[in-house]
């Protein structure tokens, strides 16, 4: 598939079919790729958590919703996702790399960090995840873990204090449902988000 197919296919897919396994290939592709992506001064500061069994995506469940809870269409769906791949970052691998000879920051003060790199990198390489599952003809979603039930999830799977759970991808063959109603938003075009030169100062038109 092309690429710039699969950046226009590529959709948060929120139903799968519980019936259809994936590949362990397919999921290894994914992660390969996810390895592909940028991060500051190499640091590659992300781990994933891959969970494919059904006790092991039970557990992940458990951990993230309230006991009892009642369910939902969207949790329903969601459930059904064979494959589970939490990415987590690794903010120490960024200070210490950074306090390497080569960079010479030798404080790891984190207020040279405006923008956690940490974090975004770990979304960058979650984003080549979902569009190696477009690519392979999968669907995915990247959603986030509630603040409140990340420590559960932490213990529930011996994820160390270290990492922080920047989000959750889940893949597998995706089936007909409702149109998430945010698609009924515009999505804004290129030229739209566009600022040549200075902020508010659109392209000339070819």
């Amino acid at each position: 598939m092309e690429f710039t197919e699969v950046v226009r296919l590529r959709r948060m897919v929120r139903r799968y079919d519980p019936d259809r396994p994936v590949p362990r290939g397919v999921v290894e592709r994914c992660l390969a790729n996810a390895v592909r992506s940028p991060s500051a001064g190499f640091s590659q500061g992300w781990d994933f958590l891959v969970l494919t069994t059904p006790d092991e995506r039970d557990a992940f469940w458990a951990a993230t919703t309230e006991p009892g809870a009642e369910s939902d269409a969207w949790l329903d769906g969601i459930r059904a996702a064979p494959v589970l791949v939490l990415c987590l970052s690794h903010k120490d691998a960024y200070l210490d790399r950074y306090a390497a000879p080569d960079k010479g920051w030798t404080d790891r003060d984190e207020a040279r960090w405006p923008v956690p790199y940490w974090d975004v990198d770990t979304g960058m390489a979650s984003l080549l995840i979902l569009l190696t599952a477009t690519d392979e003809g999968l669907g995915s979603l990247f959603f986030g873990v509630p603040p409140e039930r990340h420590a559960a999830v932490h213990d529930a799977f011996d994820i160390p204090a270290s990492r922080t759970v920047v989000g959750v991808v889940s893949i597998g063959y995706a089936v007909p449902g409702p149109r998430s109603p945010s698609l009924r938003r515009h999505r804004r075009t290129g030229r739209e988000v566009a600022h040549w030169g200075r902020f508010g100062v659109a392209g000339e038109n070819p």
